[in-house]
């Protein structure tokens, strides 16, 4: 891969996974425009994420029957549809199915981190998905500084009308620039999706999920969270300098883009490990929330640091591992990372009510102790996950690509 393949998937990544979260800043005005009752505001961003999932399970395991570029391209029109639909909706309805048709088709981030795999020589497969997923966390950060501030000069639809118009730009250039992807002997998509039921009794898969599931938890218990004690006594702060915090989160998930190199170099599951020692460590600052903001953004960049540096870790661990599976894998993978996403969400609401930051930040503790001790629990290496294990009978190893 060269570098103008890494930028242009790294951008593809980040705008896909900002038409999922770039409505939460501006749920408000968003609401009162469609009529979309109060309580019942929660649903323009979880239709995303649900269509999200399905498309995890349904969609991204054609990358491994289907040429990736080709399926990049029409994933990323898909996205752009979808936003288009939701910036022209006439009413909450038609916003509902703009948003879900965006959150099925921005799976396209999973087909391209699978794809940057099978490009990558397997020396620097760890640097490559260490550049490319760094823009998942631009696109997630990012979506909430740069979403707050269109809608503010233009309205919450020209957030909407950005993405349709990136997403569309970046489908042409996908398929001008990116490699092809024609690989034989693939299998029917069928015995692609059993597969990815057989995935989920292998070790390694399954440990990595559950640490992905508890770390995304742990990470939605912060950002889903934060906003209710940094809007309340005794801080007061608006929705755009609470959006701030977001750079912050950027500084320390990009400062983990190397660890991609640090698995290259044989040491993924000891990256893993550091960085879910101070995945736990960042809680003691964020929990000083109340008299400290140092301390707080001190948290974040720890806690994203981590997040970032086991999320690479995971997926180098995971495409090594199943070589002949990178879509399927990852797709499952991520089936983990939607779940316990949700659940921090969910739950740091729910105990902020009951227990104030405290419930809050003791959740948050409880959910980075379990993937540390999943972690300590699980095999030591990739386990020499074949990717015969996982392979439909009858179908022969896919053909080495030629550097």
């Amino acid at each position: 891969m060269n570098w103008r393949t890494r930028l242009l998937l790294a951008v593809v990544c980040g705008v896909a996974v900002a038409s999922v979260y770039a409505g939460q800043p501006v749920l408000g005005p968003m609401g009162r425009d469609l009529g979309v009752p109060a309580d019942a505001l929660g649903r323009l961003v979880a239709v995303g994420q649900l269509g999200y999932l399905a498309g995890l399970v349904l969609l991204v395991p054609l990358g491994d029957v289907l040429d990736r570029r080709r399926l990049i391209a029409a994933h990323l029109a898909l996205v752009a549809a979808g936003t288009a639909i939701t910036a022209a909706a006439p009413a909450a309805w038609a916003a509902f199915a703009g948003l879900a048709t965006a959150g099925v088709f921005a799976v396209v981030v999973q087909t391209a981190v699978a794809y940057t795999a099978s490009l990558s020589r397997p020396a620097e497969r760890g640097r490559d998905l260490g550049i490319v997923t760094s823009g998942v966390v631009i696109g997630i950060l990012g979506a909430r500084v740069v979403a707050g501030a269109l809608a503010d000069l233009w309205g919450w639809r020209s957030v909407y009308l950005a993405l349709a118009v990136l997403a569309a730009v970046l489908a042409l250039l996908a398929l001008a620039l990116l490699p092809a992807d024609a690989r034989q002997a693939t299998a029917g998509y069928g015995r692609v999706l059993r597969s990815l039921a057989g995935l989920f009794t292998r070790p390694v898969f399954l440990s990595r999920g559950l640490i992905a599931f508890f770390l995304f938890a742990s990470f939605g218990a912060l950002w889903s969270g934060m906003a209710l004690p940094l809007a309340g006594e005794p801080w007061h702060l608006g929705e755009t300098q609470i959006g701030l915090f977001g750079v912050a989160g950027l500084a320390g998930a990009l400062g983990a883009a190397r660890s991609g190199r640090w698995g290259d170099a044989g040491h993924a599951r000891r990256v893993s490990g550091l960085a879910l020692a101070l995945l736990l460590a960042s809680w003691a600052a964020i929990g000083q929330l109340a008299w400290s903001l140092p301390l707080l953004i001190l948290g974040v960049i720890l806690l994203d640091f981590a997040v970032q540096a086991v999320h690479v870790s995971n997926q180098h661990t995971l495409t090594s591992a199943y070589p002949d599976r990178t879509s399927t894998a990852v797709g499952g993978y991520m089936v983990f990372y939607s779940l316990g996403s949700a659940l921090g969400a969910a739950a740091t609401t729910a105990l902020f009510d009951a227990a104030g930051w405290l419930g809050s930040t003791l959740l948050g503790a409880a959910l980075a102790l379990c993937a540390l001790v999943t972690w300590a629990v699980s095999p030591g290496t990739a386990g020499r996950a074949a990717s015969s294990t996982t392979r439909p009978a009858g179908e022969r190893p896919a053909p080495a690509r030629a550097r």
